[in-house]
């Protein structure tokens, strides 16, 4: 099973991950800080689901580790020679150790699953008590003592006020690296202790590339419709690609196509699917194309501009669509299916009458407005 739900078997932890594509700007400003001689103790890694941020950190902290020890431990040095990037080579001890993870100056704080495979619903104030105790501990080494929160957005109200108290009193040669999807949603306080470091959506042509490294056999038409459908995440593109996304997607499609009629049989056909043999990844996957595909549809009406179709017929479903139902009634119907995804995520519901139930309502068939 996957480190995290939203996250395709294909792709490898990201503390075993040596390269990072399209951040090269974010790499630059680390070794400019490093180099500064005044490194923040604290950093806020933000960005879109998939696109490095983790990545990154692992590399920084890789970075930071090999280049202390070279340094005699020295956690603030001034290289002969600057570097333009943070790769350090896998060989290299440390980075070995960061692989096992085993090595004695890096915390990671993560929701990992639990014996039955589930993953726990947030990050707990006793593990952020850990990490408090941890960074104020003096370093194995003698260098830097690092800590990665993968992600932020993840700790529940108790974890993150925890979290201020080592934010508010730094230790010395202690690094805290906060990997976050939605900074908004974090404690201000926090945000203003940290320095920002937003990562950008790759293009699609780079998504494409690291898609070919984990499916040397795809057509580059399923590679590109696989990078359009993850909007600059790589992250989100393996995911689609473990789940069969493209086809999910096509199949959503020919469904919408047909509104506000519906073919009841492969609507049950599409839900049976879903539900087939325990796969809760593809519900999810499902349920989050549909959703994105909504979005779409309502940005394209408040803008009065048409999204780049992914598919050749998008373009004119969405007309068909807007022209069936006010926008308003669009957005209502949106937050209704949000709210009904949610609901079946934390209570366990039946998923092939959820996605019915949501099919039916895209149809007129159910209240636009209440779960």
């Amino acid at each position: 099973m996957s480190r995290k739900k939203d996250e395709a078997a294909l792709a490898p932890h990201p503390r075993l991950t040596s390269d990072l594509i399209g951040q090269a700007e974010a790499e630059k400003q680390l070794i400019r800080a490093v180099e500064s001689g005044r490194l923040p103790h604290a950093w806020l890694i933000s960005g879109p689901r998939g696109i490095g941020k983790a990545t990154l950190a692992y590399r920084f902290t890789r970075y930071l580790l090999s280049k202390a020890k070279e340094g005699q431990g020295n956690p603030l040095f001034s290289p002969a020679s600057p570097q333009e990037t943070l790769a350090v080579s896998m060989d290299h001890p440390v980075s070995r150790q960061i692989a096992a993870g085993s090595h004695p100056d890096v915390f990671v704080l993560e929701r990992a699953a639990r014996e039955d495979g589930r993953l726990p619903r947030d990050i707990d104030v006793a593990s952020v008590r850990q990490l408090n105790a941890f960074l104020r501990m003096t370093s194995s080494e003698g260098g830097w003592r690092i800590a990665i929160v993968d992600s932020a957005d993840e700790m529940n109200a108790n974890a993150a006020n925890a979290l201020l108290k080592v934010l508010e009193e730094p230790p010395e040669a202690a690094v805290l690296l906060l990997v976050s999807h939605a900074p908004g949603r974090l404690l201000p306080t926090i945000r203003s202790r940290c320095r920002r470091l937003a990562l950008t959506d790759l293009r699609e042509e780079e998504v494409v590339n690291l898609l070919r490294g984990h499916l040397p056999e795809a057509e580059r038409e399923q590679l590109v419709l696989l990078a359009r459908l993850a909007e600059g995440s790589i992250g989100r593109a393996l995911t689609l690609a473990e789940e069969g996304g493209a086809s999910l997607y096509e199949d959503l499609l020919e469904l919408l196509s047909t509104l506000p009629k519906i073919d009841t049989a492969k609507a049950h056909a599409f839900a049976d699917m879903l539900a087939r043999n325990n796969r809760e990844q593809r519900f999810q996957t499902a349920a989050q194309l549909l959703l994105w595909w909504l979005g779409r549809l309502i940005e394209s009406g408040a803008s009065s501009r048409a999204a780049d179709p992914v598919i050749g017929s998008e373009g004119q479903i969405a007309q068909q669509l807007l022209s069936w139902r006010p926008l308003a009634e669009w957005l209502a119907l949106w937050e209704n299916l949000g709210r009904l995804f949610d609901q079946a995520e934390r209570a366990s519901l039946d998923r092939k009458q959820v996605m019915l139930t949501a099919l039916n309502r895209l149809a007129g068939q159910g209240p636009a407005g209440a779960v």
